[in-house]
């Protein structure tokens, strides 16, 4: 059986499509199945996060970890390519708490960019602190930018509440 030449191309073709179809249809929306392929970079890009207000009892006004929401995502890169990050830290108690003492899992975090130790400084392995221990008020932000080649997962460990 002879196959001609222009039906094997168009056969080559579909194959392709299909193996480059299925990978973006199996690819989870974070690029999670991506992570495998040397060549291609992935980003954590955490969206806004939705609460439910909820009028505190005497009991429980205090405040809580869940107070602190980190967003990071992608920047503009360095002149010498190396990807930065742009992380916000906000403090959204509904019931106008002002969070001090709050620390981060980090990991060994480093950046290539200098960044504020007031603002945003490790401690030691996995503890990162922020606004220098200081009260973060109701509402408030804290932004900073590091670079390095990957994104570090932050998420907060601890608080002390007024």
């Amino acid at each position: 059986m002879r196959i001609s030449f222009g039906f094997a191309v168009g056969l080559v073709v579909f194959l392709f499509a299909v193996v480059l179809l299925g990978h973006a249809f199996f690819t989870d929306l974070d690029g999670s199945a991506g992570r495998s392929m040397g060549s291609r970079r992935n980003y954590t890009v955490s969206g806004p996060h939705r609460r439910l207000l909820v009028k505190p009892s005497p009991e429980t006004g205090k405040c809580s970890r869940a107070d602190i929401v980190i967003n990071q995502g992608p920047t503009a890169p360095l002149p010498n390519g190396i990807p930065t990050y742009t992380v916000e830290i906000r403090n959204v108690c509904s019931t106008g708490c002002n969070i001090s003492g709050i620390h981060l899992n980090c990991g060994w975090f480093s950046s290539a960019l200098l960044i504020n130790p007031r603002v945003f400084k490790r401690v030691s392995y996995n503890d990162c602190l922020v606004n220098d221990g200081k009260p973060l008020a109701s509402g408030g932000i804290l932004s900073f930018k590091y670079a390095n080649t990957f994104s570090y997962p932050l998420s907060v460990s601890s608080v002390a509440c007024p």
